[in-house]
């Protein structure tokens, strides 16, 4: 009989009882949608792909690989809970697994089956073979199962008249662990040869014994574990002022905007090259570190972040440089460009600490050692726990315990106890935490808030400079973005803060110079942005150098250096400084060295001299201001753990669950759609359509294979019937002349 329509939705307040089946598919089946929701939205990895039905849903929930997903989530008590399932026999009920662990334990029940970790056959409890084998034959440090039935009565009296050495191996081993060498047999082997004759152990090999499961659970008193961890450890640390946290962490962030800016810049300028084996090397990441005045670990986590953020690019030449992206990243305010860039960081797989490792020699920034597929979720979970300590500074320690018990399957991984601390250290410099504590910016992003209240904390940029009589300049703010480029062409950093430094040296205004500038333009430029009289020594240099500079040419000839001052060319010769170069004088004014001419510069350059390239026709070469890459930014590699389903993602699985199990039934009971002339299909379609019911119809493709569809029709016209499939919940247009059969199928 065909049944009337039912309008389907995810419901809200599922009952908790879990329903009794004689399989998991069977159990799965008897979930309302909304459980099966909950279960697709704590094992994301069961929608890709879509089941087709509950069988297949069954099958990978209890495939190996989606099992290991599985158990990672757990915290340490849902942990010990699976452990003691998985120890304890087949016919084990909610009342036997309360008595051997405690009453809390079904709580940790209940999050297990809504995993489909476990599932019921009436009252009692069930679990997946493959996830007994995963847990392993020794849960909990218990022995192996045993082949005979045990009487405890007869345990107790054995124990009582045991030999001394035989009781002390017993007790040493009643908590595990689970196997036990024998050692010396002229010592020990009358106690082990009493305990195996009266079946207290179990010989493994040759030279291991065991106590057997059951024994052992009843030396514990009936108990699986020793300790179990019900309550997750307290993150202790010292209290820290809002205030105080938050301008620590507002500086934080200034810095942070602040090094990428003056990174790409720099780059932009003085363009490092990646080492053959990729990466970028230590000598450029130490100039890069020198310029941004900080240490190399944080100047290897800004250019990461910057090419995570595909802000740079590297050129096929193995040249990195600023991408277009820069450009657009730098119009963006404060509060946007702070928020891609944690966003960025929080999901990446790249570990930056791995290069801080000095084992770790060939891990170099911008290479392809550093990913790890599950940094993303470790990463998470540390803030989520520091979240919820806004007026505490975590110490280490309690933040390492309480990670363990969160993700006790990382617990003795590879970087288990360094990962922590790198992502502590990488979170005060992006200005998640301020002075060891959670700002409310890391607070405001981490709950998605849309005002993270940074714009309004930063202080406004400014447009001039204050030049003194030293020969240094002072920003009293953050400049703009103009003005701090320019200047940074020719003048030095000295010191950072809520006021920059800068300083005018012989080596900075010759970089502007070797930059298109010449010294007229440096003068009116500092004139122009200065509040205060530009000092005469500064002019002085700036046309003393600009006089000098050029003097001396550097070209293309492996290498050839020339000069009109035939002095200076004396100089150079007999200059100790450069005997690396092996020059050799072919005229009064020209000398010819083997090494590279990029080298010989920087080398003469270094030397106190003030060469400038010069090109095959004689002409001065000035570098471009800001060099852009001509390639498009190639972000790092992606891999990652599954990620996780979105709520129209999730529900439409469920609706695809459904109608394939009901196809699938369908299919079972039927051998297959009984076929229909055209005026019947026709006739059922129409009283389809007028009694709201749902049928199945049998369609062939263009291929000639008939499929089987589930379908909702709603109206026919001009030869096709206009139906909603219950496959993809999609409104389709169906050829009737293609429908092979038609029946009706109840909802």
């Amino acid at each position: 009989m065909p049944t009337k329509r039912a309008t389907k939705k995810l419901t809200e307040g599922t009952p908790r009882v879990p329903a009794s089946a004689a399989s998991l598919a069977d159990e799965l089946r008897s979930r309302s949608d909304q459980q099966i929701a909950d279960l697709f939205a704590l094992r994301p990895d069961l929608t890709s792909p879509v089941p087709n039905d509950f069988s297949s849903l069954s099958a990978r929930a209890s495939s190996t690989p989606s099992l290991i997903r599985a158990l990672d989530s757990l915290n340490l008590f849902q942990l010990q809970i699976a452990e003691a399932i998985s120890a304890l026999d087949e016919s084990l009920t909610r009342e036997r697994l309360v008595t051997a662990t405690d009453p809390l334990a079904l709580e940790a029940l209940e999050k297990l089956w809504a995993r489909a970790l476990v599932y019921f056959d009436r009252e009692v409890i069930r679990m997946p073979r493959a996830l007994r084998e995963l847990i392993g034959a020794k849960p909990a440090g218990l022995g192996p199962v045993s082949l005979v039935p045990i009487d405890t009565k007869r345990i107790d009296s054995l124990l009582k008249s045991a030999p001394k050495m035989s009781a002390e191996f017993m007790k040493r081993m009643t908590w595990g662990p689970a196997k036990g060498a024998i050692g010396d047999r002229r010592k020990t082997g009358g106690a082990i040869d009493w305990l195996l004759e009266n079946e207290l152990m179990v010989k493994i090999d040759n030279e291991h014994v065991a106590i057997p499961r059951e024994i052992g659970i009843h030396l514990r008193g009936g108990k699986i574990h020793r300790e179990l961890a019900v309550n997750p450890p307290q993150i202790t640390g010292d209290l820290v002022k809002f205030e105080e946290n938050n301008q620590a962490a507002i500086a934080s962030v200034s810095n942070l905007l602040r090094w990428v800016s003056e990174l790409m810049d720099f780059w932009s300028e003085e363009t490092p090259t990646l080492l053959r084996t990729g990466g970028l090397g230590l000598r450029d990441l130490r100039k890069a570190a020198e310029h941004l005045g900080v240490d190399e670990n944080c100047a290897a986590f800004i250019a990461e972040l910057c090419y995570l953020q595909g802000l740079l690019a590297i050129e096929g030449d193995g040249r990195v440089l600023p991408a277009t992206g820069f450009d657009l990243f730098q119009s963006a305010t404060s509060e946007q460009q702070w928020r891609d860039l944690v966003s960025i960081w929080l999901e990446s797989t790249r570990v930056i600490g791995l290069i801080r490792i000095e084992e770790s020699k060939g891990i170099a920034p911008l290479g392809n050692e550093l990913d790890r597929v599950w940094a993303p979720r470790v990463r998470r979970t540390i803030l989520e726990l520091i979240k919820g300590q806004a007026d505490i500074a975590p110490s280490l320690e309690s933040l390492q315990q309480r990670l363990d018990w969160t993700l006790p399957s990382r617990k003795d991984a590879p970087l288990a106890k360094e990962f922590p601390r790198w992502v502590m250290a990488e979170a005060q410099w992006l200005g998640i935490i301020g002075r060891g504590a959670i700002s409310s910016f890391g607070h405001a992003f981490l709950h998605a808030e849309r005002d993270l209240g940074i714009n309004a904390a930063l202080p406004p940029a400014v447009d001039h400079i204050l030049i003194q009589g030293d020969n240094t300049a002072i920003a009293p703010g953050p400049l703009t973005i103009e003005l701090a480029r320019k200047l940074s062409t020719f003048a030095d950093i000295e010191s950072r803060g809520n006021a920059t430094v800068y300083r005018f040296t012989e080596g900075s205004i010759r970089r502007g110079l070797d930059h298109g500038h010449t010294g007229d333009e440096i003068k009116n430029f500092l004139k122009s942005t200065s509040k205060t009289p530009v000092p005469q020594p500064l002019e002085y240099l700036i046309s003393d150098v600009a006089r000098r500079h050029g003097q001396l040419r550097v070209g293309y000839a492996n290498t050839y250096i020339r000069c009109e001052d035939e002095a200076t060319i004396t100089s150079i010769l007999k200059d100790r400084r450069l005997e690396n170069l092996r020059l050799r004088q072919i005229a009064p004014t020209v000398l010819i060295s083997e090494s590279e001419s990029g080298d010989s510069l920087e080398t003469i350059r270094n030397s106190g001299y003030l060469p400038s390239m010069e090109s095959q026709s004689g002409d001065v070469i000035s570098l471009p201001k800001q060099l852009r890459a001509q390639s498009k930014a190639r972000l790092p590699r992606a891999i990652s753990e599954t990620s996780e389903p979105t709520l129209a993602v999730i529900q439409a699985a469920v609706k695809v669950l459904r109608t394939g199990d009901r196809a699938h039934s369908f299919t079972a009971s039927r051998a297959e759609i009984p076929r229909t002339t055209a005026n019947e299909t026709l006739a059922i379609l129409r009283k389809s359509i007028e009694s709201e019911s749902t049928i199945t119809i049998g369609y062939a493709d263009t291929n000639g294979g008939v499929t089987q569809r589930i379908v909702d029709p709603v109206s026919i016209a001009m030869g096709n019937v206009i139906a909603r499939d219950h496959g993809n919940d999609e409104v389709i247009s169906f050829k009737i002349a293609r429908i092979t059969g038609v029946a009706f199928i109840d909802e």
